[in-house]
């Protein structure tokens, strides 16, 4: 029996756990707000919020509910676009009327619960954010200056937000029904059940979903599903010993938020927001990206670079490898049947570090690479290279960990004729091929080209 709330309703359901959760809000609770458009989570239509109950706070993200199974709903509260209705407009959709924000209707429920959840997320409130917020809810009516103008009177609006006591201040002023207040209490009740991860292999393991639903969604519905996003042991971000250990179910935004993670570089946050949009970066886990072996993978690559490590656990007897030795062919992984992923580390920096992450892609932001590459380099006080990781997708039939470029580097003096003869090296270590996302020459030509981005953004000094 699956147990959470539904924007102002307790629910017990024993339907299948792998059931997506926009079927189940549409065709069992008739809650029709919710549409559904790509069920790819591009669209952004679909998207709800889900409230996790931490300590006696409420934390709420915005995800898609077409990519959620009906499992990682457990003891969470659901709030559909219905569940942020007050009497009258709630300042959100009182901005997005008067703002004419919209036309056809279909997107405004997605744009209206994204804003909901930008308003309850911590962090600055400004435009920039704010637009950020939406940037995986698409429409195709306004060509989107009036909701960019709704989303600078929401900004106004929350200007006086008091961050002690935000969900009181929201409800105070219009932003939200008064019943949130209370959902904090009623989740108290609500155990989060102990998952069981030894692993039949009829089971399938899922994090976030954000892969599987888009792969192979008809599978999924009744296949009898390992929720691992409900194990609270796999996840977080920690240091120890040196090292930075992420747990397999930790998401990608959760990786952007990390004070660890955004110790690599000054623009890590650019970084993650070429990944996905927010609505997937909440819901995507890190090991969710690794078993995925898809040779684009973007938190594949961007670990390559550092060298990392993963940690497999097969009923509780632990292996650790290189994770460059986890990718052994296409769609083929070092791992076992009985295994699941257990965490990855990586060496933190302890010199002059410098790391930086590139992809191109058909569009600029949300969007599959064509070719993604990243690099993690230190140099000792005199400019010598001392550790060198470079990686890069699209061009090899797994996330390629680039051994003799980065040897190369190691021990060298820093200088352009360096990082030029590393360009040359690189070539011969790739083995792109022609497909929808572009031939081999052109991939060839952007894993060059992105390289040189490396050292331009990272080694200003030394191109003239």
């Amino acid at each position: 029996m699956i147990k959470f709330i539904l924007n102002n309703e307790s629910i017990e359901t024993d339907l299948p756990s792998g059931m997506v959760l926009a079927d189940y809000i549409r065709y069992k609770e008739c809650l029709t707000g919710t549409k559904l458009g790509c069920r790819e989570g591009d669209c952004g239509a679909c998207t709800i919020l889900v409230g996790t109950r931490t300590g006696s706070q409420m934390i709420y993200e915005a995800v898609t509910s077409c990519l959620m199974p009906l499992g990682n709903a457990e003891s969470k509260h659901i709030v559909t676009v219905e569940g942020v209705n007050i009497i009258g407009l709630n300042k959100i959709q009182e901005a997005i009327a008067n703002e004419g924000g919209t036309q056809c209707g279909f997107c405004t429920p997605g744009f209206i619960v994204s804003l909901c959840g930008f308003a309850l997320s911590e962090g600055t409130k400004n435009q920039e954010e704010g637009v950020l917020a939406i940037a995986g809810n698409i429409c195709r009516c306004t060509g989107y200056k009036s909701i960019e103008r709704a989303v600078e009177h929401i900004v106004k609006e929350l200007s006086g937000l008091d961050p002690r006591n935000r969900l009181d201040w929201l409800i105070k002023n219009d932003f939200l029904p008064t019943y949130f207040s209370g959902i904090s209490e009623r989740l108290k009740s609500y155990e989060l059940k102990e998952v069981d991860l030894s692993i039949p292999k009829q089971k399938v393991f899922v994090g976030g979903g954000t892969d599987l639903y888009v792969q192979r969604p008809h599978e999924m519905l009744p296949a009898e599903i390992i929720h691992t996003a409900q194990r609270q042991d796999l996840k977080g971000i920690w240091k120890a010993n040196g090292q930075c250990h992420i747990g397999a179910s930790t998401s990608t935004e959760a990786l952007k938020q990390s004070k660890l993670i955004q110790g690599l570089s000054l623009n890590s946050a650019h970084f993650f927001n070429l990944i996905s949009s927010l609505q997937i970066r909440n819901m995507a886990t890190v090991a969710g990206n690794l078993v995925n072996a898809s040779p684009i993978g973007d938190l594949a690559v961007f670990l390559l670079a550092l060298n990392s490590n993963i940690v497999l656990n097969d009923n509780g007897a632990l292996r650790e490898i290189p994770l460059k030795d986890f990718f052994q062919g296409y769609k083929t992984l070092d791992k076992k049947e009985t295994e699941f992923v257990q965490e990855i580390n990586f060496d933190l920096p302890r010199a002059k570090h410098y790391f930086n992450f590139e992809k191109v892609c058909k569009r600029t932001y949300l969007d599959i690479a064509s070719v993604n590459t990243a690099i993690s380099i230190e140099c000792n006080n005199q400019g010598k290279i001392i550790k060198a990781g470079l990686a890069a997708g699209g061009v090899a039939p797994v996330p390629k960990y680039l051994a003799q470029t980065s040897a190369f580097l190691l021990g060298k003096q820093l200088n352009e004729a360096l990082l030029k003869e590393s360009l040359e090296l690189a070539q011969e270590e790739v083995s792109p091929i022609s497909d929808v996302r572009g031939s081999v020459e052109y991939k060839r030509l952007l894993l060059r080209q992105l390289m040189k981005a490396h050292y331009q953004v990272l080694f200003p000094d030394l191109y003239t």
